[in-house]
């Protein structure tokens, strides 16, 4: 079974919520089969590259809110964190574009480090004293950190066009199946989860999308002894 999660790396909630599917995941019995896929999803496109500015600045102009009222929902949502163990600075980070992050995550993928990065790049973020966002060797040290090639990291890092369009893929796919905020998760393309839900609803999800995967049961006539069919050694020949 494939579980697909749209997050982005500035979005806090997608922070907790892979953890409380994490948690879901490691209890679920048929967790060996279940392949985890992140997919790109940015919550600031229009922002340029290297435009960072604190977390708290952000969140007051933004939202209209005061500075008082954003170091409040920042405290609410670090006790969140701590709830699942673990770490937020609540103060001193930086937000910023997230799309040279995404184009690294499909690196990753490729090389079959892709939860190693995305975890190192969650844990820069909201837990390291250095900003993410502080400049293209800070996210090639964290590439390297994860498992990548530094040299593969740095020069995907200065092609532009590198991974963008599998990043824009993403994000066209996440909007065709109505995903207008993260994280979103998709199991098996037949059921979705929309943000950072408590452990036991991934967990139900884990089930019931499992379920509909069990073998095909045949509705039969059975005073008819079954219809007539073809296979391998041939057609069933109607009899009078």
């Amino acid at each position: 079974m494939r579980v697909e999660i749209w997050s982005d790396i500035a979005c806090p909630w997608c922070y907790v919520g892979k953890a409380r599917f994490e948690k879901a995941l490691a209890a679920f019995p048929h967790r060996e089969q279940v392949e985890v896929v992140h997919r790109s999803f940015e919550l600031d496109p229009g922002r340029a590259k290297g435009d960072t500015q604190p977390v708290l600045t952000m969140l007051s102009k933004k939202y209209g809110m005061s500075e008082a009222q954003a170091r409040a929902g920042e405290e609410n949502l670090g006790a969140q964190a701590a709830a699942e163990g673990l770490e937020y600075r609540t103060s001193g980070r930086d937000h910023g574009n997230t799309f040279d992050m995404h184009r690294l995550l499909h690196l990753a993928k490729e090389r079959g480090r892709q939860d190693e990065l995305i975890q190192a790049l969650y844990r820069a973020n909201f837990a390291e004293e250095r900003s993410a966002f502080d400049g293209d060797e800070r996210l090639v040290e964290l590439a390297a950190g994860a498992g990548l090639d530094a040299d593969e990291a740095r020069a995907v890092l200065a092609d532009p066009a590198a991974y963008a369009d599998e990043v824009r893929a993403d994000e066209r796919e996440a909007a065709e199946l109505g995903a207008n905020g993260v994280p979103f998760f998709v199991l098996d393309r037949a059921y979705g989860v929309s943000g950072a839900q408590p452990a036991d609803v991934f967990a139900q999800a884990l089930t019931q999308a499992w379920g509909e995967r069990s073998p095909l049961r045949l509705i039969e006539d059975s005073a008819a002894g079954g219809a007539e069919a073809c296979g391998p050694d041939g057609c069933a020949v109607p009899r009078g």
